[in-house]
């Protein structure tokens, strides 16, 4: 094992801090095509619906143009055939309507022919963006994967810090900049939906575009849909801050705000039931980086249980007791199989990483088709602050 001697921890945190910078910048820079790309796909969405509302009009015009055509050459025939009872003016005129009539047709049937030409142009070149969205939204999903286990893990990190002290004061550390880094971001969306204001900027121009081609009435229900779209949005822009960093934590403590999420969980999971238990007799509010952790360790299983154990229900229970808390986290899913998963899993590594840097202990029982029980044991520090 290395000695502290041989390690230069300076230099070890300037490679590291490169490294997240370096893959920080190529999420943001895939996050920005991705964004572009959604714009464009939108954009293109608009224009699509514009083209098939032409395709129509121009079909009714086809088989109109159709209809007359065909009664201007029965008049045509029916003048030809008894050239001796009309006169020239209305030979020339008969033939004259019906080749017209013949060139509106072709011209229309041209026109319809590109309009659908430009809309297999326009799907084709839809699904391209979706497939481009998808591939840049699951690599971003990827690197944060990466960065998670970088900032939080630091498996290899911790193997060259021997000394437990180093070890525990470094990890709190990242959890403390994680915390931070999430407030920012929170604020960021809170400040500055672009994406919700950008939507609203293409549906004002479909408003407009609708009142001066339809009329008040198709604008008024383009309006409402627009209203409603903005509700959803905010909703979801709430719902993310509130999943980066629950502001109720910092002001009423654990219990409040796992009250709060919970019954968030169920509101954004239809069908889906959490029940709770808070027992308590000497309940007190715990160091900031110890309601977070609690906080995050209940939400990852929680959203585990719900996400990947496919379960409707969920039982939640703290026990506040004289010297530690105990947690559980019971759901009623498909359950897994613990030594494959327990490994490969960076939710259940990173609750683990959380846990002993609380100098806490984790156990996780599961079986296949019956649930899962995730249990944990905190223990409450010496200088903690009473409500």
């Amino acid at each position: 094992m290395l000695s502290n001697d041989q390690i230069d921890i300076g230099s070890l945190d300037v490679i590291f801090n490169r490294m997240i910078d370096t893959i920080t910048n190529s999420k943001n820079d895939i996050f920005i095509i991705s964004e572009q790309s959604r714009q464009s796909f939108e954009e293109m969405k608009l224009e699509l619906e514009l083209i098939k509302r032409q395709i129509i009009i121009t079909i009714n015009e086809s088989d109109e143009l159709e209809k007359r055509t065909k009664q201007a050459k029965n008049r045509l025939v029916e003048v030809s055939r008894y050239f001796d009872k009309y006169n020239e003016t209305q030979v020339r005129e008969a033939y004259e309507s019906a080749n017209d009539l013949q060139i509106k047709l072709s011209l229309t049937r041209a026109k319809e022919k590109q309009l659908r030409e430009k809309r297999d142009d326009l799907e084709r070149r839809l699904r391209g963006l979706k497939d481009t969205i998808e591939r840049a939204e699951h690599i971003v999903d990827q690197v944060n994967v990466v960065l998670n286990y970088l900032t939080s893990d630091l498996r290899n990190v911790g193997k060259a810090l021997e000394k437990a002290k180093l070890k525990h004061d470094f990890g709190i550390k990242i959890i403390d900049s994680q915390e931070k880094e999430r407030k920012r971001i929170s604020r960021e969306i809170h400040d500055g939906p672009a994406q919700m204001m950008a939507n609203v900027l293409m549906r004002s121009d479909l408003i407009e575009r609708t009142y001066r081609e339809k009329g008040i009435d198709e604008a008024i229900i383009e309006i409402r849909d627009l209203k409603r779209t903005v509700r959803e949005a905010l909703s979801e822009v709430r719902r993310i801050i509130y999943d980066l960093r629950p502001m109720a934590l910092d002001d009423l403590g654990i219990i409040p705000t796992l009250k709060k999420y919970l019954s968030t969980v169920m509101e954004y999971n239809p069908g889906v039931q959490v029940h709770f238990q808070a027992l308590s007799n000497n309940e007190k509010r715990l160091p900031s980086d110890y309601e977070v952790s609690i906080f995050r360790l209940v939400q990852e299983s929680v959203t585990n249980a719900i996400k990947h154990g496919n379960s409707r229900e969920v039982w939640v229970k703290i026990e506040w007791l004289r010297n530690h808390i105990n947690i559980s986290v019971k759901d009623s899913g498909k359950g897994f199989d613990i030594n494959i998963i327990k490994e490969q899993s960076f939710g259940i590594v990173g609750m683990k990483e959380r846990i002993d840097l609380l100098k806490g202990t984790m156990d996780i029982k599961s079986t296949i088709g019956e649930g899962t029980i995730v249990s944990f044991k905190v223990p409450i520090p010496v200088t903690n602050v009473e409500i």
